[in-house]
């Protein structure tokens, strides 16, 4: 093969590896380190102890709870009254033991439905929403504030309601989209890694070859690194309005957390191939001492006999 014919090809396969770089490490980490309830439920474990995560479950339950006594019971003028002991009770539920293994038990549960729910190929049950039973959940609640002597807390309903986290008419997209990452996720980075091998291995000048993969793995991590803070940007700004920011942003961070230190360590990893590729190939001993020495000096021209006259 020609020598410029093989310096084009490797040109494009390791440009093409470059581009594959971010959107592969997406799609691995959406795929597989998303997927596995074990990983999740570990991962969002220590929300709860984040003073954000707590402030926002203490107001969305309390509020819960005391629409659903309201509705089901007369407070009349003692529901102005009951609200901020009911808060305040709540608050000081989630500084408890219960409230941590209630959270990990809830992130189970919703994990393992809306699994399900992608995985399920059976076309009757897109026509079903996914939902997640809280009454376990709720009753810890009731008990803890029955322990705080809460006024009408014995009297708060604990019914197995279905909490719907998926709608019905999303469901048929979204496992599509699923069933995409999944391929996505094994084939994208294989992909990567085969071009780049390809591409340094047809390239004329292998080691600026393996410079410029290392540079452009750098730059995908950058790029990634990117993606992930303007995203968590885009994700607060269009949340509804009863959304708390703070919370919603340390449940992004907890979730985009290895993503994100993958995204360094390919920053990382790159520069410090392409530093070591120079460094080798521009203070290798010889060629150094060259470059010390500067251009060789033209050898003196050979001095001529003078010319003999005869006479």
């Amino acid at each position: 093969m020609p020598p410029r014919l093989r310096s084009s090809l490797s040109a494009v396969l390791i440009t093409l590896s470059c581009l594959l770089v971010p959107f592969g490490t997406l799609a691995l980490w959406a795929a597989y380190g998303l997927t596995d309830t074990g990983r999740y439920v570990t991962t969002m474990a220590p929300l709860a102890a984040d003073p954000d995560v707590r402030e926002a479950v203490a107001d969305a339950v309390g509020d819960s709870l005391l629409r659903e006594a309201g509705r089901r019971l007369d407070t009349g003028p003692l529901r102005g009254s009951v609200r901020p002991f009911l808060h305040d009770a709540v608050r000081s539920f989630t500084h408890t033991e219960a409230f941590r293994l209630a959270w990990d038990a809830g992130n189970r549960v919703t994990h393992d439905a809306v699994l399900r729910a992608l995985r399920d190929d059976r076309d009757e049950a897109a026509a079903e929403p996914v939902t997640v039973d809280f009454a376990p959940v709720t009753a810890q609640v009731k008990q803890q504030l029955r322990d705080e002597h809460i006024p009408l807390a014995a009297r708060i309903p604990v019914q197995h309601t279905a909490v719907a986290v998926l709608p019905a008419d999303e469901l048929t997209s979204l496992r599509k989209g699923f069933h995409v990452l999944e391929v996505a996720g094994f084939w994208l980075p294989l992909a990567a890694v085969a071009f780049a091998a390809a591409g340094i291995a047809l390239a004329v000048r292998r080691r600026r070859a393996i410079a410029a993969t290392a540079l452009g793995t750098a730059l995908g991590g950058a790029l990634l690194a990117l993606a992930i803070a303007v995203g968590r940007s885009m994700t607060l700004a269009g949340l509804p309005s009863d959304v708390p920011r703070p919370a919603a942003g340390a449940v992004y961070d907890a979730l985009t957390g290895t993503l994100r230190t993958v995204s360094w360590l390919l920053l990382g990893l790159g520069l410090t191939v392409a530093l070591t590729t120079w460094l080798t190939r521009n203070l290798r001993p010889a060629r150094l001492v060259r470059r010390l020495r500067g251009p060789k000096e033209p050898a003196p021209a050979p001095a001529q006999e003078p010319t003999r006259v005869q006479a």
